[in-house]
């Protein structure tokens, strides 16, 4: 079967939705950025910025119309892979709701890929097709959802708040590990070469400056210093009362 044929009936699963999804004047200004709750303004969190990948403009102006009765904000709308990729880029989306068949030569799975070459963003496929190899791909391509045509507004709603919490955890979780890796490496740099001056002991750090030996091993680890004196310099620089003491 041709791509148009299937886009064909990808349309016709959506059909019979687009009349009662299409929301009022109220709700679309219920999508601002701020509330009113007991006749004062309250300010909201910052919107999610969603791009929407969708070649039927019919589809697409109602898919535009709910996200924004959910709350979100479309930051563009585009209708096929190449123009996916570039509003992605310039945009810099929280999310893309990405439809598989598109028009052109491109599907959303092979835009999804070259997108995710350049920016780290969470992507859920839309589709009117069931088929288990596409949904692999999309496995493969990083999916954060899949969602099946027909949809509600529930299962849409859901599966892109799931994505959402899923790629800020992730995000988080990898802030975390490079922290780990970077206070790692602060402390394996105490067993490499390190720079000291042969005459006061300063020790050089990685951005030029000199430190005195007890500040450098106090910032780069968790040692501290009590300071004494040996019996040494105590007698080289007290030679009148240190013999006096030790013999105590």
């Amino acid at each position: 079967m041709s791509q148009t044929s299937t886009k064909t009936q990808s349309g016709n699963c959506e059909c019979s939705r687009r009349l009662s999804a299409t929301p009022t004047s109220h709700s679309r200004r219920s999508s601002s950025r701020g509330q009113s709750i007991d006749g004062e303004n309250v300010e909201m969190a910052p919107l999610a910025r969603i791009l929407v990948v969708e070649d039927d403009p019919n589809v697409a102006t109602v898919l535009e119309a709910r996200l924004q009765t959910f709350g979100y904000e479309v930051c563009g709308i585009a209708p096929s892979g190449p123009a996916a990729i570039r509003g992605a880029v310039e945009n810099q989306p929280d999310l893309i709701l990405m439809d598989i068949l598109l028009e052109g030569d491109m599907n959303g799975i092979e835009a999804a890929e070259l997108i995710h070459n350049q920016i780290n963003v969470p992507i859920i496929f839309i589709t009117c097709l069931s088929d288990q190899g596409m949904l692999d791909r999309a496995i493969k391509a990083n999916a954060y959802g899949y969602i099946l045509k027909p949809y509600d507004n529930a299962e849409l709603r859901y599966t892109i708040q799931i994505a959402l919490l899923k790629y800020t955890a992730a995000k988080e979780r990898e802030k975390l590990i490079a922290e780990l890796e970077k206070a790692l490496l602060e402390v394996k740099r105490l067993s490499g070469l390190l720079p000291i001056c042969a005459s006061c002991k300063k020790i050089r750090d990685e951005n030029g400056s000199w430190h005195q030996i007890e500040q450098y091993i106090h910032t780069h680890s968790e040692a501290d210093f009590s300071h004494g004196i040996c019996p040494e310099c105590a007698t080289r620089l007290y030679p009148e009362v240190y013999p006096l003491i030790n013999k105590r």
